[in-house]
């Protein structure tokens, strides 16, 4: 297991840790982002998509459970947010695995919700709060 961190220092610094990121990557489809309740998940996951090209509106997709958007080669990116769930069973039943091996991009929030069910081979993205604006980012593959 690698590990590497990188420091934000605001808001302003998203599109360059973004970029690096995107970089790091490499031939990884499922990426898990962990990280307290506002720690930045799903606004780190709108900047990283927008690095990837995607044009539309990126949300949480907290209460649809996941989301699909077109990277700039029309790829399709899958958003996941598995906060609300009670039990892995229901990301089975919306075809979670499906996803997961499809081999396109999967940007997964709260996968410790559905642990059992993810693939061996992915990245975990960890963000802690450091400040009001600060934050460390953590990737481990």
């Amino acid at each position: 297991m690698t590990s590497s961190s990188i420091h934000i220092s605001s808001l302003d610094a998203l599109p360059q840790v973004a970029a690096q990121v995107r970089d790091a990557l490499g031939q990884h489809s499922v990426i898990c982002f962990e990280g307290e309740m506002g720690a930045g998940k799903t606004t780190f996951i709108k900047v990283l998509c927008q690095s990837l090209g995607v044009q539309e509106e990126v949300s949480s997709p907290t209460f649809s459970l996941v989301n699909e958007y077109r990277d700039a080669q029309n790829r399709p990116i899958y958003h996941f947010d598995f906060y609300r769930l009670n039990n892995p069973r229901e990301a089975e039943d919306i075809g979670a695995l499906e996803y997961f091996d499809s081999g396109y991009l999967c940007l997964i929030e709260w996968p410790s919700r559905i642990e059992a069910l993810l693939p061996s081979d992915r990245l975990l993205i960890t963000l802690t709060v450091t400040g009001l604006e600060t934050r460390e980012l953590t990737i481990e593959s």
